[in-house]
């Protein structure tokens, strides 16, 4: 990414600072299993750590079509939005893969549509900078500023440190997307298997709970057991079809 470094660093903006957004933003996605939710976070995040800024935005490509965005204000959510237009500052970042900085968009010739949008909307300056995810998903985390000039090569090197953290942490959400999905794939195949689904079922009936409680529950008793799951199901089966000896 490029870094212009005409500017002395503000010391809002060093490096225990820095540091410290990092650590917030790796607490507040290090769990979580659901992308948008990781991108809602992380642009609330970007807002509340940084000085200077007073919104931060998240453009997604999917496979290379635009795929949705997050936004810390949701009346400048358009900014972020490829479906108004292509010609912004997110997509010129993610197409030549390089951090965009535009601190005075009052001189700004770039993205003329686009920046007439966001002065309309009381910006005045934006950095974006690329922010790869996996090999289907992209992005560009946008960082907006209300006064011109207001953007600084502090600012430059945070959107670029936050930008390179970022795409390790929603790849990692991605990874756990796909885990869960496969898991539900795997939970629906078992509840329809003969067995297990009827000790789901007995399971269901004794404790009146949804079916994703009860495999769960015969999980953790083939667990405790250190059995196979269709061996306990078969035990249970088995117990609560014996007659009752009168």
């Amino acid at each position: 990414m490029n870094l212009d470094t005409r500017e002395p660093m503000f010391d809002t903006l060093g490096a225990l600072e820095t540091a410290a957004l990092l650590r917030e933003l790796t607490a507040g996605l290090i769990a979580v299993a659901d992308f948008d939710d990781a991108l809602a976070r992380l642009v609330r995040i970007a807002r509340d750590a940084v000085p200077g800024i007073d919104c931060c935005g998240f453009t997604t490509l999917r496979a290379g079509e635009p795929a949705g965005v997050a936004a810390s204000d949701a009346g400048r959510a358009e900014l972020n939005d490829l479906r108004h237009g292509p010609e912004t500052p997110a997509m010129t970042a993610i197409r030549r893969r390089e951090m965009i900085i535009a601190p005075d968009l009052g001189r700004e010739a770039r993205w003329a549509a686009w920046t007439g949008r966001a002065r309309g909307l009381g910006v005045r300056g934006v950095i974006s900078a690329p922010v790869d995810v996996d090999e289907q998903v992209i992005g560009a985390i946008n960082l907006y500023a209300e006064s011109a000039g207001a953007l600084t090569t502090g600012h430059q090197l945070v959107a670029m440190l936050f930008a390179e953290h970022a795409g390790l942490l929603l790849a990692a959400v991605r990874d756990r997307e796909r885990q869960a999905a496969r898991a539900d794939q795997l939970d629906s195949a078992l509840l329809e298997e003969g067995v297990v689904g009827q000790a789901v079922g007995v399971i269901m009936t004794q404790r009146g709970c949804p079916a994703p409680e009860a495999l769960a529950v015969l999980r953790t008793a083939a667990s405790s057991l250190d059995i196979p799951l269709r061996e306990v199901a078969e035990r249970l089966v088995r117990t609560v079809s014996r007659p009752r000896d009168n």
